[in-house]
């Protein structure tokens, strides 16, 4: 329970400082934090193509990672809950894998990109952090191509580059 309560704090921190139009809901019942991973899906959020977790919040992947390693840990983790565990999407052409993390365990990757969710997703279908420049560099939702799409943020999220 202390978990979910420092997750939803976190988040709502992570939203103000990062969002024009912060918005957040204090449920933890449909958070994406302890993502884990195994069957992914695929949504069409803001006209892209976009792999999910099995409940479908938006996946992400963090820029400075690398094919090999997250940058991602500690307070960053707890923002952008890493999809543990290997994983794979029936339909979707790419390399799923996986790449061992600093703490020992296990994070699936796309098309070599490290795979997350972010508790500032509050339901499923939402892209609220795509595009935004946070704990050290960008985060994109993770499209089916393996890419971050081309454009501004899909998510309509108000733009958290300033972040």
């Amino acid at each position: 329970m202390l978990l979910a309560l420092l997750a939803v704090a976190a988040a709502a921190a992570v939203l103000a400082a990062c969002s024009s139009s912060a918005t957040s809901s204090a449920s933890d019942s449909s958070s994406p934090a302890a993502a884990t991973a195994g069957s992914l899906k695929t949504a069409t959020i803001g006209g892209a193509t976009v792999l999910t977790n099995a409940e479908g919040f938006t996946l992400y992947s963090f820029a400075p990672d690398t094919p090999t390693k997250s940058n991602c840990n500690g307070t960053c983790a707890q923002n952008w809950p890493p999809m543990t565990g290997p994983a794979t999407a029936a339909g979707v052409t790419g390399t799923f894998g996986t790449i061992k993390r600093s703490d020992g365990s296990v994070q699936a990757t796309f098309d070599g990109h490290p795979l997350y969710t972010f508790v500032g997703d509050t339901t499923p279908g939402q892209a609220k952090g795509n595009g935004l420049n946070a704990a050290g560099g960008l985060w994109h939702e993770v499209t089916t191509s393996g890419t971050a799409p081309v454009g501004s943020s899909s998510s309509g999220s108000g733009g958290g580059s300033g972040c």
